[in-house]
């Protein structure tokens, strides 16, 4: 299976964010209809529905097509895109003057490092393992 590398690329890479989505989902919609939690989620829904998993499968991509020339372990490479989807989401927000909570910009310092490690953790162990089942690590 040594065809169209970039494509098996693309689909290890919109695996993970793609399942994580529809546990969200059930989440938000628990929390809205059952709970009657207040959350405007309309207004940023577009940015991880549509955003993210293809963000993911075109940074994979990027990996499979960057290891030809430089080496940079793919924990590394998931660890840029988490400081990028964080710039991007941040940016979006503000775009469309979604408000932030307060408990949410309070626990930033804390939560980023973590965010970093999740992001680190996963690229090297799912999307390596999705990469490696698809023959294309």
């Amino acid at each position: 299976m040594k065809t169209y590398p970039y494509l098996r690329a693309y689909m290890a890479g919109i695996t993970i964010p793609t399942m994580m989505l529809i546990l969200i989902m059930i989440v938000f919609t628990i929390a809205r209809y059952i709970f009657n939690v207040s959350i405007s989620v309309e207004k940023i829904i577009v940015f991880p529905m549509a955003i993210v998993p293809n963000l993911w499968g075109l940074w994979n991509i990027l990996y499979i097509y960057l290891r030809r020339y430089r080496y940079l372990p793919i924990g590394f490479h998931g660890v840029v895109l988490a400081l990028v989807q964080v710039l991007l989401a941040f940016g979006i927000a503000k775009l469309v003057s979604f408000e932030t909570p307060q408990l949410m910009t309070s626990i930033f310092p804390f939560g980023l490092p973590i965010v970093v490690v999740v992001f680190y953790l996963v690229w090297k162990h799912l999307v390596a393992f999705l990469n490696a089942v698809l023959g294309i690590e």
